[in-house]
C-alpha cells in the first residue's frame, strides 16, 4: 500500500491504488481560510490546498475548524476527483450522479398509467373494507 500523509481509510487507499494515484505526485499547501469564522479564521492556518500534478486537479478544503480534519477530507476529495477524471462513467461519483438523474426522470406515460391503475385497484379494495352506515 502507498503511504499517505494522513489516514484516509481502506476504501480510499484501495481507490488510489486502482487508479495509480501516488502521494509523491501531490503538492500540499496550508493557508489561512476565508469566509465566516471571525478571529479564528483570520489567525489560524486551517485551509488545505492539494494539487495533483499529472492531471492538474486542484482541491481546496476548509469546512472544519481543525487543520487535520480538513487535511484528511481534502485527500479523500482529491482521490475521488482523480478517480472521476480517470475512470469517467465507471467512477463511484459518476454512478451516484447517474442514479440521482434516473430518480429525477419523469415516468413514461405507460409506466404512469400502470402505476395509477394499481392505485385505483388498491383503492377499490380498501373501499370494500369500510363499515356500513346503519341508517
Amino acid at each position: 500500500m502507498m503511504k499517505f500523509p494522513v489516514d484516509i481509510g481502506q476504501k480510499y487507499q484501495k481507490i488510489a491504488k486502482e487508479i495509480g494515484c501516488n502521494p509523491k505526485d501531490i503538492e500540499e499547501h496550508f493557508t489561512r481560510g476565508s469566509g465566516h469564522g471571525g478571529q479564528n479564521i483570520n489567525k489560524s492556518t486551517n485551509c488545505v490546498e492539494l494539487h495533483h500534478k499529472p492531471t492538474g486537479i486542484n482541491v481546496r478544503y476548509q469546512h472544519h475548524r481543525g487543520l487535520q480534519q480538513n487535511r484528511k477530507e481534502a485527500w479523500k476529495l482529491l482521490i475521488v476527483k482523480v478517480e472521476e477524471r480517470i475512470k469517467g462513467k465507471e467512477s463511484e461519483l459518476a454512478s451516484k450522479r447517474h442514479k440521482i438523474e434516473k430518480q429525477k426522470q419523469r415516468r413514461s406515460r405507460r409506466a404512469k398509467e400502470k402505476m395509477l391503475k394499481e392505485k385505483r385497484k388498491r383503492s377499490e379494495i380498501k373501499e370494500f373494507r369500510r363499515a356500513i352506515d346503519p341508517e
